[in-house]
């Protein structure tokens, strides 16, 4: 009896173990991964930029997302193994404008002899100046990035530039496209597949371009309260005017005087929503609101997507049509 107890213990743990080294592997930092030879290997600082990355290296990459779910990626910083496996890729992949404060030592860590090749992809975008300290000397971190060869970013070593350029679809499509030159770059051997899946996703963020265009411009109330500024881009090109309770970075405090404005312009423009996000607190959006006698939507910055969007097969093409179809709600 006991040797049938103890066999079934065994089987038991032979089924147990592999799951939980299954488990280990899908936790906070599921995002990470592991270099694979023969394909071109792809480190990206956070979601979106991921996101177009798989979609335009397909079968050719092996694209490895630095942050993990979950995770808002103005304070995050990288491990000591994510520096490993970028050293040893074909390419590293960031935003720029201020919004990676640790890429210039992350750069610098790679080593002499690593031989991948670094792209700022939010090159040739108009950057937007924001008023405001963001809080997190995002200025002083362009001053540093302006070393290694972008065409850009000395310009915000004198200015706070809003770094959120991917929520618009307008700024996205000039990032995919520097995503593809950077893969035709280093792997021209698969120059038309590269191509062939640029264009796939093109043909996807011109649709949703068009979409904003068409009934944003339809609408009859053009101004949002939102919760941190990472909407310049979005209101810029598609009408809009933009209020936020905090600045470029979630975690710049707003002084007292700030809020008492915020919801003496909320009763005033008869605003009937706050919108707050989902990987930051909501308690000053909530309050906002609570003050003003309004209520909350969600207007995600597509900064990363939580575990719960993550299960569910949440996008940046899923996202940003909920974005849209709040907007609509607030705006009408």
């Amino acid at each position: 009896m006991y040797l049938h107890r103890y066999k079934r213990g065994l089987i038991f743990l032979a089924v147990l173990l592999p799951l939980l080294l299954v488990l280990a592997g899908c936790g906070k930092n599921s995002s990470g991964g592991t270099i694979v030879e023969g394909k071109v290997n792809v480190i990206t600082s956070f979601y979106p930029i991921y996101e177009f990355a798989q979609a335009i290296g397909g079968e050719d990459a092996n694209v490895i997302n630095l942050l993990p779910t979950g995770v808002e990626p103005h304070d995050w910083t990288p491990r000591s193994q994510d520096i490993l496996n970028a050293s040893k890729a074909q390419l590293f992949l960031y935003n720029g404008a201020g919004l990676e404060g640790w890429v210039p030592n992350f750069l610098k860590g790679l080593g002499n002899d690593a031989k991948v090749e670094t792209v700022e992809v939010s090159q040739g975008i108009d950057l937007i100046e924001a008023d405001g300290d963001d809080g997190h000397g995002h200025g002083e971190e362009a001053e540093h990035e302006g070393e290694s060869n972008s065409e850009h970013e000395g310009e915000a070593a004198d200015h706070h530039v809003d770094p959120h350029t991917w929520v618009s679809p307008k700024s996205s499509i000039v990032m995919a496209e520097n995503i593809k030159n950077s893969y035709v770059s280093v792997d021209p051997e698969h120059q038309e597949a590269y191509e062939a899946r640029y264009q796939e996703l093109l043909g996807q963020l011109q649709a949703l371009d068009a979409k904003f265009t068409e009934q944003l411009s339809a609408l009859p109330n053009k101004e949002i309260v939102v919760s941190h500024q990472a909407f310049g881009y979005l209101c810029r090109d598609y009408g809009l005017t933009q209020h936020a309770i905090m600045g470029l970075s979630p975690e710049a405090e707003p002084r007292a005087q700030d809020l008492v404005a915020l919801s003496k312009l909320v009763k005033e423009e008869g605003i009937r929503y706050i919108f707050f996000e989902e990987l930051v607190s909501d308690k000053l959006a909530k309050t906002l609101a609570s003050e003003a006698g309004v209520e909350t939507l969600v207007l995600n910055p597509v900064e990363g997507l939580t575990k719960a969007q993550a299960q569910a097969g949440d996008n940046y093409f899923t996202l940003m049509e909920k974005n849209l179809q709040n907007l609509i709600q607030a705006l009408q």
